[in-house]
This record gives C-alpha cells, sequence and structure tokens, in this order.
C-alpha cells in the first residue's frame, strides 16, 4: 500500500468520510467534526502508521489535511 493512500485511511478511519472528500480544504476550519480529540486521533495513527514521532508544534499544526501531508514530508514520508 503506497503512503498516500495509507494518510488517507487515516483520515477515512478518523472521520468516516469518502477519501474524495479528502480534496481541498479539508480542515479544522472546514469540517464540523474536527475537534481536539479527531485531531489526537488524527496524530496518533499517523505516528503508528509512518513510525514517526511528532514534536508538540508539529501535533498542533496537524490541522488540515494538507499541512498533515507536510508535516510528514518534514519527517521523511514520500507522498
Amino acid at each position: 500500500m503506497d503512503n498516500l493512500k495509507k494518510y488517507n485511511d487515516i483520515f477515512v478511519e478518523v472521520f468516516g468520510v469518502a477519501p474524495a472528500s479528502l480534496l481541498g480544504d479539508f480542515s479544522k476550519d472546514s469540517v464540523d467534526a474536527w475537534d481536539s480529540v479527531h485531531q489526537l486521533n488524527l496524530v496518533t495513527l499517523a505516528e503508528e502508521t509512518f513510525d514517526v514521532m511528532l514534536d508538540p508544534e508539529d501535533i498542533l499544526g496537524f490541522i488540515s489535511y494538507n499541512a498533515g501531508k507536510e508535516i510528514l514530508r518534514r519527517q521523511g514520508v514520500e507522498f
């Protein structure tokens, strides 16, 4: 399974959305269900899936689909 599919699966699992809805601005500002619990679940699953440990700054910055991808890229994850 490629990394983009794994990343998308994290959002599908946490938010119960179709992968097609991840296009565009999927973020805490545009998704009503996005709260601190969902954000923590995203971070936890991302860390487990990609075997990384995010810094507190990165955890707080994981506020959108695109921001999460950029944070993981800085950790060496290729999409």
